[in-house]
């Protein structure tokens, strides 16, 4: 995938903007992160029901083939890291988008695909060819999408700012939470008007007639590659007050994850994938139990993104002034809350606890994601330590929604798997404490 076509100044040299060409990379990897949604849990609520009847499957079934492929395409991920190392942001970028676009039209077609492959096999083979098949589909997808497309777009920003990285993380965060939140009601008129297979279909077509070739047209690995420098502008290095900002040298993938605060990070996020999944997953079920309505649910999500945003913009102006470890305390304190006010989504002060927690939790995440592996560990191996990190974030949400029917069916309600979802954040508040940059102990010796 090299050669004239991926040459950086091919087909326009970033050097002749007007403007630091950051921008616009920032600009594209928004656009990738809202391409994102359809392999997103986001993206598969408003489906579950839909999938549930189409492929004949009990909820605990359609969790489990969610479980099992998204675990695998967790599994995958390392190795896709470091193919990003290898072969750069925009060929990733393009391989990553064709892949999801491609999935989406494998996904429209599943059901009577699976109908088809059951009729030319014994009828008690039925279920477990249609958990094989959307099981496929969700592997794919999640790694496709929520893997590789998630993971390309996120670290291409960290790839061309340093000052300025979580300004630029802020105001991707504004475009993308917005994004995510309005996504359930898209879809689900997209459904309503197209059916789900069209649905899927519309957005596989989309992507690759979309998002593809504007990833390849917008996306360069590096401002390196392109005689550049990051933040762009001439930003002096010396304007760094926080010593947390000070690169020292690059971590390897083995060496970042040999540090506590690479697993306090880590868990961290993984958590909040997990917690977020299995709401969103299940979000019609667990609206039942507490007696709201599939519409009245939905509607949680805007002023979730509201909160989301301003938690956005405060980590922008925060994160290159203090430590991020404070930061990354303040998101778990958000998930306790969140978890609690879910727990207690039916007494009058759940539903603004879950909302504002899980709000600032968001946008907290949002921004830290993008900003900590950059900072703890470098540039040069970015990929392959980022590689474990959406590995261990994928599988979390596939665990997640399967944990959240498991409990369901064995207890008839999502009390006791709630319960559990408060002592994690609360213990990784603790870890919080402890997850001081890497940098700062080379600085001393």
């Amino acid at each position: 995938m090299n050669g004239r076509w991926f040459h950086p100044d091919f087909p326009v040299s970033p050097r002749k903007l007007p403007f630091f060409y950051g921008w616009l990379v920032a600009f594209g990897s928004t656009l990738g992160m809202l391409f994102t949604i359809p392999g997103q849990t986001m993206g598969f609520s408003v489906f579950t029901e839909i999938l549930m009847e189409e492929f004949g499957l009990s909820r605990v079934s359609l969790s489990s083939a969610y479980f099992v492929g998204t675990v695998a395409s967790g599994m995958t991920l390392p190795y896709a890291g470091r193919l990003f190392d290898r072969w750069g942001a925009r060929q990733m970028i393009v391989l990553s988008s064709v892949a999801t676009g491609l999935v989406l039209l494998f996904l429209s077609v599943a059901a009577p695909l699976a109908r088809s492959l059951a009729q030319l096999c014994p009828a008690s083979w039925a279920m477990g060819i249609g958990c094989a098949v959307i099981g496929l589909g969700f592997y794919l997808i999640r790694l496709s999408a929520q893997g590789v497309l998630t993971m390309t777009t996120r670290n291409v920003i960290g790839k061309w700012f340093d000052i300025r990285r979580g300004l630029a993380m802020s105001i991707s965060g504004i475009f993308v939470s917005f994004g995510f939140a309005a996504a359930p009601k898209l879809l689900d008129a997209l459904i309503n008007q197209f059916g789900y297979d069209g649905t899927w279909r519309l957005l596989g077509i989309v992507t690759l007639l979309v998002m593809a070739p504007l990833g390849w047209l917008i996306f360069r690995d590096n401002p390196e590659e392109c005689g550049m420098q990051m933040d762009g502008d001439g930003v002096s290095r010396a304007t760094k007050e926080n010593p947390d900002m000070v690169i020292h040298r690059d971590y390897t993938r083995a060496e970042a994850a040999r540090t506590f605060s690479f697993h306090a990070f880590n868990l961290s996020f993984a958590f909040f994938a997990m917690f977020s999944t299995a709401f969103t997953f299940h979000i019609e079920s667990i609206g039942q139990e507490f007696g709201f309505l599939k519409s009245k649910i939905i509607d949680f999500f805007l002023p979730m993104a509201a909160i989301s945003v301003a938690t956005n913009l405060f980590f922008g102006w925060a994160n290159s002034k203090t430590k991020l470890k404070y930061l990354l305390l303040l998101m778990n304190l958000g998930a306790v809350t969140g978890a609690l006010g879910l727990y207690q989504l039916d007494s009058s002060w759940g539903v603004p606890a879950y909302i504002i927690g899980n709000g600032i939790t968001g946008g907290i995440f949002t921004g830290l994601g993008g900003v900590c592996l950059p900072r703890f560990y470098g540039r040069k191996h970015l990929g392959a330590i980022s590689g474990i990190n959406m590995s261990t974030m994928v599988i979390a949400s596939g665990l997640g929604p399967w944990a959240f029917a498991l409990a369901h069916r064995f207890t008839g309600s999502y009390e006791w798997v709630l319960l559990g979802c408060l002592a994690i954040p609360a213990s990784l508040c603790v870890a919080s404490l402890f997850a001081d940059n890497p940098q700062r102990k080379l600085a001393d010796k």
